[in-house]
């Protein structure tokens, strides 16, 4: 072979090679193991809740077991509307989660229409906590007990008043359905916060209110709020004297708010089975679990089915309520 018929097949030879470089670059990208990048974590709330605060700790944990970042953008609005409907509009390829709420259990019923199907186009993953209510009143309240309370409450159909939060929050689904299951007359005042709320009762503007715990746990601290009860199947482990309206006699009456794990339909299983072993692992960390219990948060993990059931139980169960309390879908 001549120099110069040498030289060509040389170049042919390295032209081949190079196009099988290109060829394969794609195939070798897409065969980097999960996570290769940044994980996106959509919360329907505004930075500095306990739900934020939630989903930043135990998404720092689970990142450093992913060997991957994963970033919270809240992007708080109406019902957690526009939150969901971000999440499942993105591409399934497990770099976009929601944090799922009961929020999301109590707006399909708050809407006339909702742009997406949260049953059908969310994927779940795992539960990471759940926060218990507190029925507080201010620590000079003449009512030292809930039995005080309810017997006063009885015997003077609607003059007490109830201080929650918005409509249509589990706080105030939550004054609504203990007035049912109670069967008493009560006023129930909405504010637009805590903050609002809290100097209601300080006030004596309303004469018991029902707040999530995380931002009462100061206020009982420092003895400016009583609590009369919390509203989980259990006593809630930093407030052990408090216990809870079901032991009070409050019958079939256990409220929750919780925060979960999902995914946009069409994700790959062993995508979420990542996710969630990720997850549950750090929900096992006791500075983790010890933090988040500091927060008023259970915290607690399941299967992506027991989370699928705690959806569709909760959609069913807070339909009841908000048809019960009047409340019209906009």
């Amino acid at each position: 072979m001549s120099p110069a018929s040498r030289h060509a097949h040389a170049t042919r030879r390295a032209a081949l090679g190079a196009l099988g470089a290109g060829l394969l670059a794609p195939q070798a990208w897409a065969e980097r193991p999960y996570p290769a990048h940044m994980i996106s974590l959509v919360l329907p709330f505004a930075p500095g809740g306990v739900a934020d605060l939630t989903a930043r700790q135990v998404g720092q944990a689970m990142g450093r077991r992913l060997q991957q970042s994963i970033i919270v953008d809240n992007r708080p609005g109406a019902g957690g509307i526009v939150a969901t409907h971000n999440v499942v509009m993105a591409a399934p390829d497990g770099y976009t989660l929601l944090l799922l709420s009961n929020a999301n259990a109590v707006s399909v019923h708050l809407f006339k229409k909702l742009p997406y199907d949260v049953t059908r186009q969310l994927l779940p993953i795992t539960t990471l906590g759940f926060f218990d209510l507190a029925i507080v009143v201010p620590a000079e309240s003449r009512f030292k007990t809930l039995p005080d309370l309810l017997n006063t409450a009885r015997a003077q159909p609607g003059k007490l008043t109830v201080g929650t939060i918005s409509i249509g929050s589990t706080q105030h689904l939550a004054a609504e359905l203990f007035k049912s299951r109670t069967g008493t007359d009560m006023a129930v005042v909405p504010y637009k916060g805590t903050p609002a709320l809290l100097n209601a009762l300080r006030s004596g503007e309303v004469d018991l209110g029902f707040e999530i715990l995380s931002p009462l746990l100061p206020q009982l601290d420092a003895k400016v709020m009583r609590a009369l009860a919390v509203t989980g199947p259990q006593r809630f482990s930093l407030l052990p004297e408090v216990p809870t309206a079901k032991e009070l006699g409050v019958a079939d009456y256990v409220v929750q708010s919780w925060n979960a794990l999902a995914a946009p339909a069409g994700t790959p299983a062993p995508l979420l089975e990542t996710l969630r072993q990720a997850a549950v692992a750090a929900l096992a960390e006791p500075e983790l679990r010890d933090r988040l219990t500091h927060m008023g948060v259970r915290p607690q993990s399941s299967t992506p089915a027991e989370l699928g059931q705690l959806l569709q139980q909760e959609i069913q169960h807070w339909g009841e309520v908000v048809r019960r309390a009047g409340i019209k879908p906009e």
